[in-house]
């Protein structure tokens, strides 16, 4: 295969994951500010959205006031912003038709049709920056329904080889880091210094995370007990069967890295250092976690997962 095919078919899969993961920080953020002032009124909901969608320092840069409707024009519709969701979803496409022929029909209708229908969404309210929350809602479920249309289509519909394994290697390269991103933000942006870990605006918050991941009912069913930060961690990082944990991520990346080693019959460093970020994680524990600190924990596998990144571009994409 072609460097660049591996890197649209790579990218491809990343822009489609994070334009699913901003609609679902939109919406878990708005029920965060809604939240009565008795539990909530902190004031940092917004600034949480844009910290866990890495879009801080480009927001600041057009000196916009944080407040809800600038920063949901920012992450959704915002062509100044690299990782809008509207980029998103226009890189996605210009991808997926550079390499129209490795894609089966259904992922290509998948990607096409959600790029038609953003141009719809565009010439909308919600597009032209006029706010409003039922067309917001609408939008966002576009946004999760497309991801899920072109997830489904490349599990059902795409032969397993090469094609299917960088694809499969960008969802999850760009799962893990919004997994992580979403944990650190919420324990270091969101909760006052003067609120309690584990009081009544903790336990919303982090509900919402729950909501966010889509892992309410996931955490209800294993732990079957209130909402408690280091359950979340337990769920969230070192819980294989949870779809988005961190150890489920690099599970499969270890998994498609490996299939693409032995298709080619040549190891590299990719490889070696998605091994040695799981054995990590599999020696890992809850209490080791908080004992180290959770934004420590969290900050060295942001940086591993971004090493590994550069090394999948360096190996396989330039």
């Amino acid at each position: 295969m072609l460097s660049r095919t591996a890197d649209n078919l790579f990218w491809l899969a990343r822009y489609v994951e994070r334009a699913d993961f901003l609609a679902r920080i939109v919406e878990a953020t708005q029920r965060l500010a809604a939240l009565p002032m008795s539990y909530s009124g902190t004031g940092t909901e917004w600034e949480s959205a844009l910290e866990s969608s890495g879009a801080a320092d480009g927001f600041r840069a057009t000196r916009r006031v944080i407040e809800e409707a600038s920063v949901v024009e920012y992450l959704t519709f915002a062509q100044d912003n690299p990782s809008s969701i509207r980029n998103c979803i226009e890189f996605a496409r210009a991808d997926a038709r550079a390499v129209r022929t490795a894609l089966t029909g259904e992922v290509w209708e998948a990607i096409n049709g959600a790029w038609i229908e953003l141009k719809r969404f565009e010439k909308s309210n919600i597009g032209r920056g006029r706010y409003d929350r039922e067309d917001l809602s609408r939008f966002l479920e576009f946004v999760k329904k497309t991801s899920l249309d072109y997830d489904g289509s490349v599990y059902r519909t795409m032969l397993r080889n090469d094609a299917y394994w960088f694809s499969r290697l960008g969802l999850f390269v760009e799962r893990a880091d919004n997994t992580a991103r979403i944990l650190d933000v919420k324990y270091h942006v969101l909760l006052p210094e003067h609120e309690t870990v584990g009081g009544s605006l903790d336990y919303f918050q982090w509900t919402a995370i729950l909501r966010a991941v889509s892992a309410l009912t996931a955490y209800h069913w294993v732990y079957r007990e209130s909402v408690k930060p280091w359950l979340i961690a337990d769920l969230l990082i070192l819980k294989a069967e949870m779809p988005r944990s961190l150890i489920a991520c690099y599970g499969n990346i270890v998994r498609f890295l490996d299939a693409i080693a032995k298709a080619y019959g040549r190891s590299g460093p990719a490889q070696a250092q998605a091994h040695q970020v799981m054995s990590r994680l599999e020696e890992a524990t809850t209490k080791e976690i908080f004992n180290i600190g959770l934004h420590e924990f969290i900050t060295e596998f942001v940086e591993a997962n971004d090493r590994l990144g550069l090394t999948i571009n360096e190996q396989y994409l330039l």
